[in-house]
């Protein structure tokens, strides 16, 4: 009976042990990223960028991040505002290609026909399996980037 107790207690110290060894480690990263401080002070005081521009030319622009670059794109009348009108839009044409019969609902059926058809179309040996080759022509189309003017 007391070898039980040994082995009940000794067991729970380790349980304790992983589970502070666990939260210890969890409280030393920052879940929420900082901004970095360059781009903070620019935010905070506008003026400072004017004074220290020379006279004559204009300030320099500040580099939008990824996000602003997003929300740049989703805002389609520019005004600062994103509705949920303008966060469909772009979807609607794709999801039209699917909704075969036009009811504004996609069914199980209507996706397993376009997805049956784009394998039958990648299936070029008409195998009943995609050869990696195969499946590399089923990759999404990318529209081509517009290379830069200089290359500097």
């Amino acid at each position: 009976m007391l070898r039980f107790v040994v082995v009940a207690a000794s067991a729970l110290l380790f349980v304790l042990a992983g589970f502070f060894l666990w939260k210890g480690r969890a409280q030393g990263d920052d879940p929420i990223p900082r901004p970095p401080e360059a781009a903070a002070a620019a935010a905070a005081s506008p003026a400072k960028d004017e004074e220290a521009a020379p006279s004559g030319s204009p300030p320099a622009a500040a580099e939008k991040s990824r996000e602003e670059k997003r929300f740049g794109r989703a805002d389609k009348d520019k005004n600062g505002r994103i509705t949920l009108e303008e966060l469909y839009q772009p979807r609607r044409k794709a999801f039209a290609k699917l909704d075969a019969n036009r009811d504004g609902r996609l069914s199980f059926e209507e996706w397993a026909t376009s997805t049956s058809e784009k394998f039958a179309k990648a299936d070029s040996d008409r195998s009943a399996w995609l050869s990696p080759a195969e499946f590399a022509s089923t990759k999404p189309k990318t529209k081509a980037r517009p290379k830069p003017a200089c290359s500097c």
